[in-house]
């Protein structure tokens, strides 16, 4: 059987959007094991991680896509550079369990709260990258150019999280800016491969989702179900080789239920934008997923009519590629804050 290795942490008092009664919030750790994970998949009938509460906070340690610790060692990776818990759930995974999709995620953790149709908002409060090496490859058949690239390449990427940047190569360095490529629900029943996004969020691979933003996820199943993995130490939009620069993290996020405001599609919000986004496997249908989505937020949120909700996302909205290579494309739109000048 299966069991959740576990750590519990201080309580604060917090009121949430489930009821006038304040419950009191708590902090929860869930580290990476091989009974903590799950392989290739997002499912409605995964045993919890972990089940806290409405308001709580879960720190959330996760594995890159760069494979066991053998293989990296072998690519010039020092051992002492990965982290244990690599090897363990490569280790002791079942092998029964894996699939249909290659990610390993973290979690689930269950709200208790949380009923199909509702909204879980899950506030992304600290990233944290956990080694100071990213991997990046790609491979026979898969990537935005396949018969261009007919072979497998991959590199090792040193980081620099003093300075955080990373060095690609001699005279290139990247600015660093972490993220989880992978964070999402249950769908409503059976289990859904990783590698699509679709409205249980899952794998978008968007850049935007950085520490200090807040997602919003339909829910589609008790208690939502929620996982992360997929760490990117950095990406350009569209992922065109089909991997990040992929790494080690820990993030920790806050889950609220929002009951009565059903989505169709998962939401973000940064400090300066809000982010309607589409999944598709056609680029077009995506987004127009994504815009409709915006029409929408700016009529039910800003109180505006649908003709002027469309002609404001001409003027002011970006619609940005967030990724071309994972079955279903993504687009996300992008509304700036600081066009909206009245008082509140």
């Amino acid at each position: 059987m299966r069991r959740a290795f576990l750590a519990a942490g201080f309580v604060i008092c917090v009121s949430t959007s489930i009821g006038a009664t304040a419950l009191r919030a708590q902090d929860h750790t869930v580290l990476a094991t091989s009974s903590t994970v799950e392989w290739g998949h997002y499912a409605a009938n995964a045993k919890p991680a972990i089940t806290v509460h409405s308001g709580d906070t879960v720190t959330m340690q996760t594995l890159s896509t760069c494979g066991p610790t053998d293989r990296l060692i072998e690519r010039g990776v020092k051992a002492e550079d990965i982290p244990a818990y690599n090897e363990e759930v490569y280790k002791n995974y079942p092998g029964k369990d894996k699939g249909p999709g290659g990610h390993i995620l973290t979690g689930p953790v269950a709200i208790a709260e949380a009923e199909p149709g509702d909204v879980l908002k899950v506030e992304i409060l600290k990233i944290h990258l956990d080694t100071n090496f990213a991997c990046n490859g790609f491979g026979l058949h898969r990537g935005f150019l396949p018969m261009e690239y007919p072979y497998s390449r991959s590199r090792i990427i040193p980081l620099d999280r003093e300075k955080m940047i990373a060095h690609f190569a001699p005279g290139i360095d990247i600015p660093l800016h972490p993220f989880f490529g992978s964070m999402g629900v249950a769908p409503g029943q059976g289990r859904v491969d990783s590698a699509p996004p679709f409205a249980h969020a899952g794998n978008m691979d968007n850049k935007e989702l950085v520490a200090g933003t807040t997602l919003y996820i339909p829910v589609a199943a008790k208690g939502a179900l929620f996982l992360a993995g997929d760490g990117h130490a950095g990406q350009g939009n569209g992922e065109v080789d089909i991997t990040a620069m992929e790494t080690f993290l820990t993030g920790t996020f806050r889950f609220t239920v929002i009951k009565g405001k059903p989505l169709l599609w998962p939401r973000a919000e940064t400090p300066t934008h809000y982010i309607t986004m589409g999944f598709s496997p056609d680029l077009t249908e995506a987004t127009q997923h994504a815009l409709r989505d915006m029409i929408d937020f700016l009529v039910e949120e800003k109180h505006m009519s649908r003709d002027d909700a469309y002609m404001l996302s001409s003027v002011a909205v970006d619609l940005d590629i967030t990724q071309l290579v994972d079955g279903n494309v993504g687009v996300h739109a992008m509304l700036p804050k600081d066009i909206f000048t009245a008082a509140k």
